[in-house]
């Protein structure tokens, strides 16, 4: 029997259809877009449109039908494949893909459990429209109507796709303003453009920015510096110095919030060795993390530079062979032996080649470890071992010596040895939150025993201390779980302040305080160098020192929100500290042109790689004659 065609039911028109369907349903259910109102809804609802009309219509021009059905066949898997890959990204870091991050491909291989944890088998559904069409075109070849198309009849098609790109940047611009010149949210491009015309500007500006250092000539430089000379602040003579020829130890706490800080779980205390070290510390209660999507990488770039991160990639991959002023490279030159301990590939984030720009003398890493299933677990080495270990490397350093240990442990997906689980796990449905104490526990008593390890070996008494959080452990992909342990809300207001995360600043001699200042990672580099005695007025960056009176209780995180004394920005509203609630936006907006001004600012250094041009004496001498 024949079977009739569908007349004006093609191909094209059917896997147009199918992805747009798909897209949608994958926007409300696998991401977590806020929608305010009916027109951001429509937006969302169009949006895949106009990219997926322009692509599966240069089948169009293609003349055989077997390659028409092959290039709309093969376009919809890759498509599909790009859609799915912000899926699974998204599940792990709240966020969404960029060109940068793609580059990234030595860490996928380090992946291990984190990737198992977030792929499931339910999975195949992001490619059902491939499967559903490759099947009807196996089986049911003649229900589609392949034919050539008329001159006419592809201008109209393209006419009409164009239409619509410019009908979605019309609504997308009367809703959100600016929509493509401020970018710090990439949830917002995706909910106003779509997830495959975000890529398209994400390449453009990937373009961008690889033109930037080829045109950069340092003329950019003169605002940037005048704007860091005009916010400089001195640092607190007192604590100037005070740990001047001191060895500086500094540990990254991977993944480490401040919320179990002298908090509990179950009755017991999550982190009770910290919470005495702190009494014995000065400890920054009101301290932020700064990071995007280099996460741990991004926090040690923030630490060296006192410069924020990109909004796209890491910088360590990104632009590790740029000039820098480095905290590392300028202790090297005050005859500090400097040196990084990380039981992981020495590739991972880039390291190291990026540790030779900072200026780092020695990397060690997995190499320089004895790494055995037994110690190890979820990523690698545990920090008990690594910690151990790590004492009998810095025996063995020229003194005085400044040395960065990173942690593994308490990373995603949080999983333990039973012999480590030290307290019971949370209790909610929710398992990522539920293990995440055991770990953060474990990093605890981890901590406990390196600090024994420097007593016994006689390093302690002659060393600064500085523990720090480098990045958020619990995305928002698990507010409900957090809601519950909290006892409330997870509004944007308590989400900002959830990005809180342990500084710790240990020197021997010292009473410990704790501070309210508020203060973020770029603050650590001014801050650190002012107590070893170096002075970092002549630097191009954007902290300064935590312990100065003239210190500004503000702080501004990579996506634009910033954090003042008495009011939080974020999600383009401006919330009162004391109340949690939403309030005047005139507040706010006094610190809202800084705030971007600060992020482009350290953006220019970064992309035109300007600190290339920069003489430190010489640049201001020849301001100083102009002036």
């Amino acid at each position: 029997m024949k079977v009739n065609k569908w007349p004006g039911v093609s191909l094209i028109v059917m896997a147009t259809i199918l992805l747009w369907i798909k897209t949608y349903i994958v926007y409300k259910t696998s991401f977590d877009i806020e929608i305010d109102n009916t027109i951001q809804e429509f937006i969302l609802l169009i949006n895949p449109l106009s990219f997926l009309l322009f692509i599966f219509g240069l089948g169009l021009f293609m003349k055989k039908d077997r390659s028409r059905t092959r290039f709309i066949l093969s376009s919809s898997f890759i498509i599909s494949f790009i859609l799915y890959g912000n899926v699974v990204f998204y599940r792990f870091f709240d966020d969404f893909l960029t060109l940068p991050v793609l580059f990234q491909t030595s860490n996928f291989s380090d992946l291990g459990t984190s990737a198992g944890e977030i792929i499931e088998w339910k999975d195949l559904f992001y490619f059902a429209d491939v499967i559903i069409l490759a099947l009807i075109i196996k089986f049911k070849p003649n229900l589609f109507a392949l034919k050539s198309y008329s001159k006419a009849n592809r201008r109209a098609y393209f006419l009409v796709a164009i239409a619509l790109v410019f009908f979605n940047l019309g609504l997308a611009e009367t809703e959100r303003p600016q929509l493509l010149t401020r970018t710090f949210d990439r949830e917002i491009l995706v909910k106003n453009i779509g997830t495959y015309n975000y890529h398209l500007y994400d390449i453009f500006l990937q373009s961008k920015s690889s033109a930037q250092r080829a045109l950069a000539d340092g003329s950019e430089l003169a605002d940037i510096d005048n704007y860091v000379r005009a916010t400089h602040v001195q640092p607190n003579k007192e604590m100037f110095g005070i740990a001047k020829g001191k060895n500086l130890i500094v540990v990254s706490l991977e993944s480490l919030q401040s919320f179990p800080i002298n908090n509990t779980v179950n009755g017991e205390e999550v982190t009770p060795f910290l919470n005495d070290f702190i009494g014995e510390s000065y400890y920054f209660e009101n301290f932020y993390h700064q990071t995007q999507q280099g996460k741990t990488s991004d926090s040690e770039f923030i630490f060296d530079n006192s410069l924020y991160p990109l909004n796209r990639g890491a910088v360590f991959f990104t632009h590790a062979g740029n000039e820098y002023e480095s905290m590392t490279e300028t202790l090297a030159e005050k005859g500090y032996y400097t040196a990084a301990m990380h039981a992981n590939n020495k590739s991972f984030w880039n390291r190291d080649i990026m540790y030779d720009s900072l200026g780092y003398e020695r990397f060690y890493s997995l190499p320089d470890y004895e790494v055995t299933e037994e110690n190890s677990v979820n990523w690698g080495m545990k920090d008990i071992p690594f910690f151990e270990q790590s004492v009998r490397h810095m025996k063995e350093m020229p003194q005085p010596f400044m040395t960065k240990l990173i942690t593994l442990t308490n990373h995603y997906p949080f999983y333990l040895d039973e012999e480590d689980e030290l307290i019971e796990p949370y209790t909610s449905n929710d398992g990522t939150v539920n293990r995440y104490f055991q770990t953060v526990r474990y990093m605890d008593e981890a901590i406990k025993e390196f600090i024994q390890d420097l007593k016994d070996s006689g390093i302690y008494e002659d060393s600064i201390i500085v523990m720090y959080g480098d990045h958020y452990g619990i995305s928002e992909n698990h507010n409900k779980a957090m809601s519950k342990y909290l006892g409330k809300e997870i509004t944007p207001f308590v989400s900002t302040q959830l990005q809180r995360v342990p500084m710790i600043i240990h020197i021997p001699g010292q009473v410990g305080k704790t501070l309210s200042t508020v203060s973020g990672q770029i603050d650590i580099k001014p801050t650190i160098m002012h107590l070893l005695g170096i002075e970092t007025k002549e630097n191009i960056q954007f902290g300064s020192d935590m312990f100065s009176e003239q210190h500004e209780d503000f702080i501004v995180l990579r996506d634009g929100s910033f954090i003042t004394k008495d009011y939080v920005y974020t999600d383009n509203k401006c919330w009162d500290k004391e109340t949690e609630q939403t309030t005047d936006m005139n507040y706010c907006e006094p610190y809202k042109d800084r705030a971007e001004k600060e992020l482009q600012y350290s953006d220019k250094v970064i992309y035109g790689d300007l600190l290339r041009f920069y003489e430190k004496n010489k640049f201001r001498d020849e301001e100083r004659k102009e002036e």
